[in-house]
């Protein structure tokens, strides 16, 4: 309109488009406007063109936003932390920490200093490569210059942490972050549950979640979702559903990955209709069902039995375009060869192959137990050698499935060998191995009682 009028947009009008275009994630639409600026002769501040470069970063294209900087030099427009910043964060968060540091020298370079903001990214650019003593160093630095950390850095840190097992280390910072009078966000405690419920330590998970109401916090819908899968992987789907309930009465909408966590806990515990009711309920809401819940739901009806209705929801993931995965093509083998249908799930893997879904070692595995349940010695390691010569190794469950059945057959020193072979690759015997042994030994100790008598 302003066009047709014969009236040009103020630059800090089109600032304020790319903006939003950019928020919007419509890159396409920032650089037609871009263009149609050039057109008009509207010239680009240094507020342009950082938009403009965090838009190259969007694309994922790193090289041309460094060399962006030259283009914006080169029309008479300085850089300034903002720019090198944006850069950076790039970097960091594609996981190119390494390329990051070299913007860094960069910025150095030209005598601007760096600010929380590049310390910030740089710690989780760190984080996500795992390289945790670095980003502590880093800390360290940046607090060492007199810039302070604020609750988004330690959280980027107490996640690195809890990615890494080191719980310890996590309550660390927030006891760090405490002391600085830097107050837990949601996230912060989000990330705590989350840990404390995978390494099952329930009863610290649920003083955290005290915690949390006791200092103000309101648990939010990945606050739920934590609690509510933290409860079904330990199988108390009582608990599971009273949060959800709870949740609907705090006016959280559940979510597709609040319901996949209760069709797991009802498989788990052999409620497979209230597992199909739920299903239908989330359909009926117009939640669209993705692969991670119908394989909860596809394994719950395999775990169970209920083979045919496991096959019919194949058929509704084909008709609702949701494509299988190994994940899927593996639960339903399982549950072939609990049937003793080894044959059927040697089909299966042969039309996973077809789909283009490549089978891995839990496919090849899943085989040699079913072979190995029968005691066919030879199918089982016509399988082993299969998985051999696709490049997969064999693992703790290949060779315990393989003793089981040699033992089964009475032949020990074969089994013995194979276990000198796994103790050879690192691979270290559990109990299942042994207790294949010692009772493949008592059948020897039997047979030749009863040929003594």
């Amino acid at each position: 309109m302003m066009k047709e009028k014969g009236v040009v947009p103020k630059i800090e009008t089109c600032n304020d488009m790319l903006s939003l275009f950019l928020k919007l994630n419509r890159t396409q639409t920032a650089w037609v406007l871009y263009a149609e600026m050039f057109r008009l002769r509207i010239k680009s501040t240094v507020y342009t063109f950082n938009i403009m470069i965090n838009v190259l970063c969007k694309e994922g294209k790193l090289k041309k936003a460094k060399e962006f900087i030259g283009f914006m030099e080169g029309l008479g427009v300085k850089p300034n932390v903002v720019t090198y910043n944006t850069i950076i964060h790039g970097y960091c968060w594609r996981g190119r920490v390494e390329g990051a540091l070299m913007i860094v020298d960069v910025m150095k370079s030209k005598g601007l200093e760096l600010d929380s903001y590049t310390y910030g990214s740089l710690i989780s650019g760190m984080c996500k490569e795992g390289r945790l003593e670095e980003a502590s160093r880093m800390l360290e630095k940046m607090k060492e210059i007199g810039l302070l950390p604020n609750a988004v850095t330690y959280n980027i840190l107490i996640d690195g942490c809890c990615n890494k097992g080191d719980l310890n280390k996590a309550f660390g910072y927030r006891d760090e972050m405490v002391g600085r009078g830097i107050l837990p966000t949601v996230s912060t405690y989000n990330l705590l549950i989350h840990a404390l419920f995978l390494e099952a330590k329930m009863d610290e998970a649920d003083d955290m979640i005290k915690d949390m109401r006791d200092n103000g916090m309101v648990p939010d819908s990945i606050t739920y979702n934590i609690l509510i899968n933290g409860y079904c992987r330990c199988g108390n789907a009582e608990k599971a559903f009273s949060l959800h309930d709870e949740m609907v009465c705090r006016g959280i909408q559940p979510t597709r990955v609040t319901y996949t966590s209760l069709i797991y806990v009802l498989g788990k515990r052999n409620r497979m209709k209230e597992a199909d009711d739920l299903y239908e309920k989330i359909v009926r809401e117009g939640i669209f069902p993705d692969l991670i819940l119908f394989n909860a739901l596809i394994d719950g009806h395999c775990a169970n039995g209920n083979m045919d209705r496991a096959f019919a929801l194949l058929e509704e993931m084909d008709r609702r375009k949701v494509i299988p995965d190994e994940v899927t093509y593996n639960t339903l083998m399982q549950g072939r060869c609990r049937e003793g249908k080894v044959e059927e799930a040697r089909e299966l893997l042969e039309e996973m192959k077809s789909r283009g879904i490549k089978p891995d070692h839990i496919s090849y595995n899943t085989l040699i137990s079913g072979y190995s349940r029968r005691g066919d010695m030879n199918d089982a390691f016509r399988v082993r050698d299969e998985m051999l010569s696709i490049g997969f190794n064999p693992t703790l469950l290949t060779y315990n499935a393989l003793i089981q059945v040699l033992c089964k057959n009475q032949e020990g020193d074969h089994a013995e060998e194979l276990l000198k072979e796994m103790v050879s690759k690192g691979i270290v015997p559990d109990d299942s191995t042994y207790i294949s042994l010692i009772e493949g030994m008592q059948k020897v100790d039997d047979v030749l009682s009863n040929t003594d008598s």
